[in-house]
């Protein structure tokens, strides 16, 4: 029964990324519950990827996607940002009251011989 549960979530995830027109979950800062309300651009400078996350009120975060392993940090280094991983190839990104729920690749840590 456990499976069907996790295959439902699954499905119900899908059809809510398709509905999201190209939006990332988030939660900006006075909201509670994740929604696919938050836009996000991406532009590769010498300097690294950089994303600007925007809220539905006009707000936003530019972040900057590391090679270190932390996943990414505020572009402007004013505020700390705290990374979780929630899945293989999901991160949640806290800042400044601020969650977004980010696409990323989560490595493993390496198994100890």
């Amino acid at each position: 029964m456990p499976n069907k549960i996790a295959e439902a979530r699954q499905e119900a995830h899908k059809e809510a990324v398709k509905k999201a027109d190209g939006r990332i979950e988030c939660a900006p800062p006075g909201h509670d519950g994740f929604a696919y309300s938050c836009a996000i651009d991406m532009v590769q400078s010498q300097d690294g990827l950089f994303l600007t996350v925007r809220h539905p009120d006009g707000g936003f975060r530019r972040l900057l996607v590391t090679r270190d392993g932390r996943g990414v940090v505020a572009a402007d280094g004013a505020e700390q940002t705290v990374v979780t991983a929630l899945a293989p190839d999901l991160i949640e990104v806290a800042i400044g009251g601020a969650r977004y729920r980010l696409p990323a690749t989560v490595r493993q840590p390496a198994a100890k011989k």
